[in-house]
C-alpha cells in the first residue's frame, strides 16, 4: 500500500492541521499515513474523527517522534502502534512537554536580559494547536515577529543554535529510554533519518538491546546511495525498514505539498504490519 510514515501537523512544527493533512494525503494517492508529531499524539484522534466524518479512504497509524539527547547529539525516535494509555508512555510525553516549556521560558528570559528582545510565552504557545509541542521553530518565529531579526533563518543563526549565548539545551529523555518505553508499550521503535547521525551503526546496535526494531531508510534527505546503505544495514541487523516524507510545510520555492513524494516502496507498510503481529504474538 502507498504510505508515508513520517508526517507533522500543527500540533508540533508542521503548518497544517490534521484535517488538511488528510485531504493532502488522499489527493497524493496515499493509502496509509502515520502522524508523527514531536513528543505528542494529539493529532491522531482529530484525524481519525475527520476520516470517519468525511468517509475518506485512508488509514491512519498512531505514531510519534520523540526528541532525545545522547552525548550532546539530538536523536529522534519514531514510534508506531504503541498503547498510548501505557503509564510509562504517558509519563514520557508529560516529561517531554514539561522540558519543552522549561527550555522555552529560560530562552525567553535570556533573550530579554542579554539581547533586549522581548517575546512572551503566549506568543510562542499560540503558534501550535492547543496542547501541542513548542520548539525552536516557534521561538525563531516569535523573535522575527517582534522585529528582533529580519527572518526566521537569521533567528536560527543568531539565537536558536547550540552555540548561542541565549540558547538553552532541553533536558530530555535519552534515545535508550524512548526506545524501551515505546517497545514496552507494545509499539515499534524506529530510528529517524539516521544519516543525520555520527556513528549511526554503533548507536543503532546499542539501541537494539532496548527494543529498537527499525531504521528509517527512506527519507527526503536520503539519496539513493544512503537509502541502500541503511536498507542493507537493516537487513544485516534483522531490523525492518520504514520511510516517509517527514513533511512539515509546502516547498518554499513552489508551494508544493510533498506528501508521499518520497517513493516509499509499498512493501514497507507490509513489513511494519508483520512486525506488529510478530510483537503481539511474542507478548
Amino acid at each position: 500500500m502507498k504510505s508515508d510514515l513520517h508526517i507533522h501537523t500543527n500540533f508540533s512544527d508542521g503548518v497544517f492541521p490534521p484535517e488538511k493533512i488528510i485531504d493532502a494525503a488522499v489527493e497524493a494517492g496515499l493509502e496509509v499515513i502515520a502522524l508523527t508529531d514531536h513528543d505528542n499524539i494529539l493529532s491522531y484522534d482529530i484525524a481519525k474523527k475527520y476520516v470517519e466524518k468525511t468517509k475518506k479512504e485512508i488509514e491512519i497509524i498512531q505514531g510519534i517522534e520523540i526528541n532525545t539527547m545522547y552525548k550532546n547529539d539530538e536523536i529522534h525516535i519514531l514510534g508506531y502502534f504503541m498503547d498510548v494509555e501505557n503509564n510509562d508512555f504517558k509519563e514520557l510525553i508529560k516529561t517531554q512537554q514539561q522540558a519543552r516549556i522549561k527550555q522555552t521560558k529560560e530562552i525567553i528570559t535570556l533573550l530579554n536580559k542579554k539581547e533586549g528582545i522581548h517575546i512572551n510565552f503566549e506568543d510562542i504557545k499560540k503558534q501550535v494547536a492547543q496542547g501541542g509541542s513548542i520548539g525552536r521553530p516557534h521561538i525563531a518565529k516569535a523573535i522575527t515577529n517582534v522585529g528582533g531579526v529580519g527572518s526566521v533563518i537569521e533567528a536560527y543563526a543568531k539565537y536558536i543554535n547550540d552555540n548561542s549565548p541565549v540558547y538553552v539545551k532541553r533536558k530530555t529523555a535519552t534515545p535508550h529510554d524512548a526506545v524501551e518505553i515505546i517497545y514496552d508499550a507494545g509499539g515499534i521503535p524506529v530510528i529517524a533519518h539516521p544519516h543525520d547521525l555520527e556513528n549511526a551503526k554503533e548507536l543503532i546496535e546499542g539501541l537494539m538491546h532496548y527494543g529498537l526494531r527499525g531504521i528509517e531508510a527512506y527519507h527526503r534527505k536520503h539519496s539513493p546511495a544512503i537509502i541502500e546503505y541503511f536498507s542493507s544495514m537493516a537487513e544485516e541487523l534483522e531490523l525492518i525498514v520504514t520511510g516517509g516524507s517527514d513533511f512539515h510545510a509546502p516547498n518554499i520555492m513552489n508551494g508544493q505539498i510533498i506528501l508521499g513524494k518520497n517513493f516509499v516502496p509499498e512493501w514497507v507498510y507490509d513489513k511494519l504490519l508483520e512486525e506488529k503481529k510478530r510483537l503481539e504474538m511474542a507478548s
